[in-house]
């Protein structure tokens, strides 16, 4: 009898102590349905090398590379898997250039992996040709021998190689080379600068064959073109308006303002269009300037605006409180959220105007065009869509 009572005693206990259980299981459920943000989704990335040929033939080539950059840009920006925004990186290789140390193949990293679009913008515009001897298969080892690749076989992982001499050209195999970038899960593609059956006897086709990417051919010496809509300068504005967000701080506040503003400098060099592009690059979240602005570095959780050395603030700052420095950059950041939607709504318009212009023809023979159709279809291999907005 008294066995008896005690096994019920410690039965109530067990279903006691299963029930506490449960009501916690249940609570920590929902409290991680409550708090989306303690179990984010994993986000993905897109790290592109341009690999360009800078040999003396190739001034048309770079010519579209500084014209076309941010139409890309816009087009990686607008990508999303599982509904979050990937992380972007782009890196830039000059190759075949004769003023390029021959020790080296004549190659140069002139950007590593960078999500800096400024900084990408600048090793474009400081590129020249001059030259020489063109070995891709060199060039494409370099790259996967010195760039930051991830192994992730999710990731979107993809190398663009363009120039116009034989695709197997210098001492290093590009089969081996190829071989080796599929096995990292890295995609080849190459863009042949010229007739599209000549790009084949050159190997071009074959080079990219090997990983499972895409042979191209483009006229380099095709120029630019621009459609103009009746958003541009309305879109433009806005983006001087933006320019007055930025708040420099710390050691590299003044040169990272200075550099954004010689970018906007470039791209207006080659017309209005190419203005708008960027101002629309600027307006997404792939443009964060956290290094060494105010707003975009106050978005993360551990920084503290308190921590700031004083004297690396813009003038009107640094007799400030703390309590004011926050309003200040509050004020700033909410007007600059303004901007941003106010440029993305007018993009929106401008995109339809453009698609009933059927402007992308315009481009469809040209570097831009071969990049944007070919990361549209590899990376929606990989479960990643691209939004019109």
């Amino acid at each position: 009898m008294i066995r008896s009572k005690s096994l019920r005693k410690f039965g109530s206990m067990v279903l006691a102590s299963c029930l506490v259980f449960f009501q916690f299981a249940c609570q920590n459920e929902l409290q991680a349905q409550d708090n989306p943000d303690d179990n984010p989704p994993t986000t993905k990335s897109i790290k592109m090398a341009l690999i360009l040929d800078t040999s003396g033939s190739m001034d048309g080539l770079i010519d579209q590379a500084k014209a076309q950059l941010w139409n890309v840009v816009n087009e990686l920006a607008r990508a999303k898997c599982d509904g979050v925004r990937p992380t972007m990186q782009i890196a830039v290789y000059q190759y075949g250039n004769d003023g390029l140390p021959a020790s080296e193949g004549y190659i140069q990293m002139v950007q590593s992996l960078t999500s800096d679009l400024d900084e990408i913008s600048k090793s474009l515009f400081a590129l020249s040709t001059n030259g020489g001897s063109e070995f891709c298969g060199q060039a494409i080892q370099s790259s996967l021998n010195q760039l930051d690749w991830n192994e992730s076989p999710e990731d979107y992982k993809v190398i663009f190689i363009a120039g116009n001499e034989g695709f197997n050209q210098g001492s290093v195999d590009y089969k081996f080379v190829c071989g080796i970038a599929k096995e990292k899960g890295i995609i080849v593609n190459t863009i042949h600068c010229g007739d599209f059956q000549a790009g084949i006897n050159g190997y071009w086709k074959d080079g990219a064959d090997l990983t499972g990417g895409k042979y191209l051919s483009i006229n380099q010496n095709s120029k630019t073109e621009y459609i103009p809509s009746p958003y541009d300068q309305q879109i433009s504005n806005l983006n001087d308006s933006l320019n007055t967000t930025y708040i420099q701080y710390g050691a590299n506040g003044f040169y990272g303002f200075s550099n954004m503003s010689s970018q906007d400098d470039n791209a207006s060099g080659y017309g209005l269009g190419n203005k708008v592009s960027r101002s629309v690059s600027k307006s997404t979240a792939a443009y964060d300037n956290s290094g060494w602005d105010l707003v975009d570095a106050k978005k993360a959780k551990d920084f503290k605006l308190k921590e700031v050395e004083n004297s690396t603030l813009p003038k009107n700052m640094q007799s400030m409180t703390l309590v004011e420095k926050e309003k200040y950059v509050a004020a700033q950041s909410a007007k600059r959220t303004i901007i941003k939607n106010d440029i993305a709504t007018l993009d929106e318009k401008r995109r339809k105007f453009l698609a009933a212009k059927n402007a992308e023809n315009a481009s469809k023979n040209q570097l831009g065009g071969a990049l944007i159709s070919t990361v549209r279809e590899q990376a929606q291999n990989l479960n990643f869509s691209f939004s019109e907005s």
